[in-house]
């Protein structure tokens, strides 16, 4: 799996595509209320038209059919097809065969109904005769169909429809900031309870370690220097986690100071300081680290970048298991032997606070870390991992 520059995720981007994606379905099933409604009405304006023009259309066809009475009765005299320069009609014959037609629009006569219009805007009303009158059995009037009404109905549809999509979509962001209220307090809470908890953990930490450091630990027996040990190793994981979570509150508040790093010189301290963590699990880590290897970075940057990928390593890492790192221009890995990840878990492991193995600590921030760090710098980061076979990550610039 490659990400890139659009892995770390935060709770304004996290409600952005929550916003969107609740948008875009609300958006999608008020359309289709409004075509509903837009289809009802334009078929309503076109019911109201047809029936204005029937009235015309029945005198019309009166007209007509008096017409062809007269030249009925007085065939042998007239033989002259009745005409109106205000219509055109056709008759049709009891088996709807064509007698006679004066129609533009012929070909799409429909004797089963009573008035329609034509696919070339033309209005046609059928009128069934009760006597036959020169063979004919229907009588069809045809006029040219006023294409004012539709542009009124479209004109209303587009004003009055856009303005309750745009009310639809008003009341939806409504609707959605009120469902994320809860979330967005929620996290806020958690984001203080994190400022307030590191903010309490500076002082004793650095107190611990640097009294740890006085220590001269040759003088001691074995014993008491397992003790100091295992305080020294309790203090360390709990500076990582205060580093970790101080970058996490206040990162937005700290201006950057870009240096050009020697990535080998930094991942040898980080190294060391992660060592007494991975002996305490029996870990070995073996480093190929070429010297000279330089990034223009912010050194509390690169330093957290390479610690969280560290102590992932470690923390989900077997007991006497291995974990190899190799630093050369432009990428840097760094491979463990631990549980792994299936595909599923690697599409999310980016996440904040999305943690995989409740059975180790953590607050499952390390990664969102790496990623936001990755992001600000166009870092790539590829992350390669096999459930039960270990996970290699490769940071390249």
């Amino acid at each position: 799996m490659s990400v890139s520059n659009a892995t770390a995720t935060n709770i304004s981007h996290s409600e952005r595509s929550t916003l969107l994606r609740f948008l875009g379905l609300y958006a999608f099933l008020a359309l289709l209320i409004l075509i509903l409604g837009a289809t009802i009405y334009y078929k309503l304006q076109k019911d109201l038209m047809l029936q204005t023009e029937r009235l015309k259309l029945e005198e019309y066809s009166k007209e007509l059919i008096d017409g062809l009475k007269l030249l009925h009765i007085y065939f042998d005299r007239y033989r002259t097809y009745p005409r109106n320069p205000l219509y055109r009609s056709a008759i049709y014959d009891a088996d709807k065969v064509l007698i006679f037609s004066t129609l533009k629009d012929p070909d799409h006569v429909q004797l089963d109904k009573v008035i329609y219009t034509t696919p070339k805007h033309q209005i046609q009303y059928i009128h069934v005769l009760d006597s036959y009158y020169l063979g004919a059995k229907y009588v069809v009037v045809e006029i040219d169909e006023n294409r004012a009404w539709w542009m009124r109905a479209w004109r209303d549809i587009l004003i009055y429809g856009g303005g309750l999509l745009g009310l639809f979509l008003f009341a939806g962001v409504v609707l959605v900031r009120l469902f994320l209220s809860p979330m967005r307090n929620a996290l806020n809470l958690l984001d203080r309870f994190i400022k307030d908890t590191t903010h309490e953990l500076n002082t004793p930490v650095n107190a611990i370690l640097s009294n740890i450091e006085m220590i001269d630990q040759d003088k001691l027996d074995e014993r008491e220097a397992k003790k100091i040990k295992r305080i020294e190793i309790g203090a360390r994981t709990i500076s990582n986690i205060y580093q970790d979570l101080t970058y996490l509150v206040l990162h937005h508040q700290i201006a950057s100071q870009d240096e050009v790093v020697d990535m080998d010189r930094l991942v040898r301290e980080r190294v060391e300081f992660f060592k007494i963590l991975a002996e305490s699990k029996k870990i070995e880590i073996e480093t190929d680290l070429q010297p000279h290897v330089t990034l223009t970075i912010d050194r509390g940057k690169a330093a957290r970048l390479i610690d969280n990928l560290l102590s992932n390593a470690i923390k989900y890492n077997r007991r006497r298991g291995s974990i190899f790192i190799r630093l050369r221009p432009g990428e840097l890995l760094v491979e463990d032997s631990g549980v792994g990840m299936d595909d599923r878990a690697l599409k999310e492991v980016f996440k904040r606070y999305k943690r995989f193995d409740t059975s180790v600590g953590g607050f499952g921030i390390g990664l969102n870390i790496v990623a936001m760090i990755a992001r600000e710098y166009g870092l790539k980061i590829d992350l390669k991992s096999r459930k039960g076979k270990g996970s290699k990550v490769f940071i390249r610039w």
